[in-house]
């Protein structure tokens, strides 16, 4: 009896899930080999995109707005109807999302008296990290265009609300 259970012994691991007998006896069997990630495709939005930049540019220290003037009129007429949800994430951002890849444009308003050059820089690596973290995108090129400078004495463009 102990020579049957040596032959039917598997020699390692691996044999041991593909053994036949040992398939019947477990009523388990390897599905589907491979990686997992071979196994469909996921497809990431722009808009999904364009919410992750939009966070991670507004993170940045010296960014004060993102968009132009008038598009940020618009969005806080927008953001103050009721039912319309909170801040537009994707304001001042737009991406083009491939397979692999991704380009982003970002509009941004720096506050007075910071280093545009450095700001610049800041938003630029903090948005590549986070798309990439998230989304795992190649980020190839992360565009900014700085369309004002907010003084310390201006007030926003964003309508007082009427509401105490």
């Amino acid at each position: 009896m102990s020579d049957m259970t040596q032959r039917n012994r598997p020699e390692s691991p691996e044999a041991e899930q593909t053994d036949p007998q040992q398939t019947r006896k477990t009523g388990m069997t390897k599905r589907g080999g491979g990686d997992p990630a071979a196994r469909g495709r996921t497809t990431i939005a722009d808009g999904v995109v364009e919410k992750i930049a939009g966070l991670a540019a507004r993170d940045v220290l010296g960014v004060h707005a993102m968009g132009s003037g008038i598009s940020r009129t618009f969005g806080a007429v927008r953001d103050r109807v009721p039912g319309s949800g909170a801040k537009s994430a994707t304001r001042g951002v737009k991406a083009e999302v491939g397979e692999l890849q991704t380009a982003l444009d970002l509009e941004i308003v720096v506050d007075y008296g910071v280093s545009i050059a450095d700001v610049a820089r800041d938003v630029r690596e903090n948005v590549i990290a986070a798309v990439e973290r998230m989304t795992g995108l190649e980020v190839v090129e992360v565009n900014i265009a700085v369309s004002d400078v907010k003084l310390p004495d201006e007030e926003d463009e964003e309508p007082e609300s009427r509401l105490q």
